[in-house]
């Protein structure tokens, strides 16, 4: 059976390459949003793999705990609270994206990118 992190790893590089591919090669801006949105999950997900250890206790110290005992046990918190920081700022990121798309479809009348952009077929 595979390992957990490892096939966790497979599936945070295919989030990015199917962002990326979106982001690149399709014309639909809604898309092309999906697509930087799964970038941005992707990434999310690598690093919570980097984070990952097995067999680990949540990094709170609590009573009864030695520190040492805490030290070699816990998992790293870093990658924790910098993915929580992330989604929060994606979401932002993800609704001005999607209000400057309204804002361009009801100026142009098309979410087509090279259309908007003035790109001859």
């Amino acid at each position: 059976m595979m390992d957990l992190q490892l096939a966790s790893l497979f599936a945070s590089g295919a989030f990015i390459i199917i962002g990326l591919f979106a982001a690149i090669f399709i014309d639909n801006l809604i898309k092309k949003i999906i697509g930087i949105a799964f970038i941005e999950e992707g990434v999310n997900l690598f690093l919570i793999c980097l984070g990952y250890k097995a067999g680990g206790v949540v990094p709170i110290f609590l009573p009864g705990m030695t520190a040492d005992w805490f030290a070699a046990n816990a998992a790293y918190p870093l990658p924790q609270a910098l993915v929580l920081t992330s989604i929060v700022i994606g979401a932002s990121t993800l609704a001005v994206m999607l209000a400057l798309a309204m804002v361009l479809y009801r100026k142009h009348g098309t979410l087509s990118v090279s259309e908007i952009m003035g790109d001859e077929k």
